[in-house]
């Protein structure tokens, strides 16, 4: 089976946008949740989410464009492009990928939702001025997988063209299939995107409504705190995440920079409940990962460092600890984990892109990021959550998790690249 390697990374989000500005900003313990300016939201509930700041669609799109795709899509667009020109497949001047590679190189893209603010803006329309007013635009911009169609022409790749629509899981889920494809021999290079913004209000408003998300509106900056005892729901976070995931001896044949290799994934589903998880699921989808790494290197992994989940919210935090504990056979050999929601809010099906970019960059940094705004860490919560501060570690391998509504679960595990 191939072996497969990531050699380019892109990302937007409330605390930057690029990953090098984001990744600077977590380990510092910056936090990029404030009050709402997308949307009016004097009537709502909450107020505060993390929404991506002085990001100009035109620097990426030309401006003919921008009003045929959903915002979610034009983040997508700006982590993408950063993605490839780190990976050394395109460059500022020139977005097509050589000819020779673009069929045997493919996208998976990822949302929860997808274009969500369309989709109220033009049900409003249909509701107010008739079906004749709607945008001819409206289905194309919101459609999840149009994602990956307009980054595909942007960059010219003809090889598989996929997408999911996993909940908060989705973009690990894109990631295992991206992995998945190559070492089945599918293709030889996929880029990865996740995206998401559903900050308007549908989206906080739903949210709200199932009493998910934080009303800490006085205090944006604590109101996400995960594995803390006065958490109270989540707070709702826009942004993308790009992987470029490729074959190693494509990889090293063009000399490419590489940053990890994918040693292990699962996917699992709970079959409980379409909001509530059980320890179950999340256990099984990490338990996959750990048998595929074995089955790959010959050795049970030996996990240095974990991204969680980890939303803030009352049940989930509880019930990812108690998975975590269960699979490394109690809280002592547990290593340390951490959420970096706390500073970027949950990017729903973006979540796992962007996540997976900070556990690869704490990988090769050797520096863990902390989990921000722990002042009361909850006694049914008793891991290392690395609080407040970040913590330089040497780590060999790091694992990332990602769970959604409906019961559907993921789980990817990084190595350092050896030959």
């Amino acid at each position: 089976m191939r072996r497969v390697v990531i050699t380019g990374l892109g990302t937007i989000n409330s605390v930057g946008n690029s990953v090098e500005e984001s990744f600077e900003a977590v380990v510092n313990g910056e936090c990029g949740i404030d009050k709402i300016t997308l949307f009016d939201v004097s009537d709502f509930p909450v107020k505060i989410a993390g929404e991506v700041k002085d990001f100009d669609p035109t620097t990426v799109m030309d401006k003919k464009e921008v009003k045929k795709a959903d915002r979610f899509i034009q983040l997508g667009i700006k982590a993408a492009k950063e993605a490839m020109i780190d990976s050394g497949f395109t460059n500022e001047d020139n977005n097509k990928v050589d000819d020779s590679i673009s069929e045997r190189f493919g996208i998976i893209s990822a949302s929860g939702i997808g274009g969500l603010g369309t989709i109220q803006k033009n049900s409003v329309v249909c509701e107010n001025r008739g079906p004749k007013r709607i945008s001819p635009f409206f289905i194309p911009s919101s459609l999840v997988n149009m994602l990956g169609g307009f980054i595909s022409i942007e960059h010219g790749l003809k090889g598989p063209s996929l997408s999911h629509v996993t909940a908060c899981a989705a973009s690990t889920h894109a990631l295992a299939d991206a992995a998945k494809t190559i070492m089945l021999n599918g293709a030889d290079r996929i880029l990865v995107v996740g995206a998401e913004s559903a900050i308007c209000g549908a989206g906080v408003g739903g949210f709200a409504a199932m009493k998910a998300l934080s009303t800490r509106n006085d205090d944006p900056k604590k109101a996400s705190r995960p594995f803390d005892t006065n958490r109270d729901g989540f707070v709702m976070g826009e942004g993308a995440g790009a992987l470029v995931v490729e074959d190693l001896e494509s990889a090293k044949a063009r000399g490419a920079k590489i940053y990890c290799e994918i040693i292990g994934f699962g996917e699992s589903g709970d079959a409980n409940h379409i909001t509530a998880p059980v320890m179950d699921g999340p256990l099984r989808a990490m338990k996959a990962a750990f048998a595929m790494a074995k089955n790959i290197t010959g050795v049970e992994p030996k996990i240095d460092y974990v991204n969680t989940h980890g939303t803030s919210t009352p049940v989930g935090d509880v019930n990812e600890t108690k998975a975590i504990k269960e699979l490394f056979g109690g809280v002592e050999n547990c290593p340390p984990v951490t959420s970096t929601k706390g500073q970027i809010g949950h990017c729903l099906g973006a979540a796992g892109a962007i996540e997976a970019i900070f556990a690869i960059k704490a990988l090769n940094h050797g520096i863990i990021p902390p989990t921000i705004n722990i002042e009361n860490q909850d006694p049914e919560c008793d891991l290392d959550y690395v609080p407040n501060v970040s913590r330089e570690l040497e780590l060999e391998t790091v694992m990332s998790n990602n769970f959604g509504f409906g019961g559907t679960n993921g789980s990817i595990i990084f190595k350092k690249f050896k030959d």
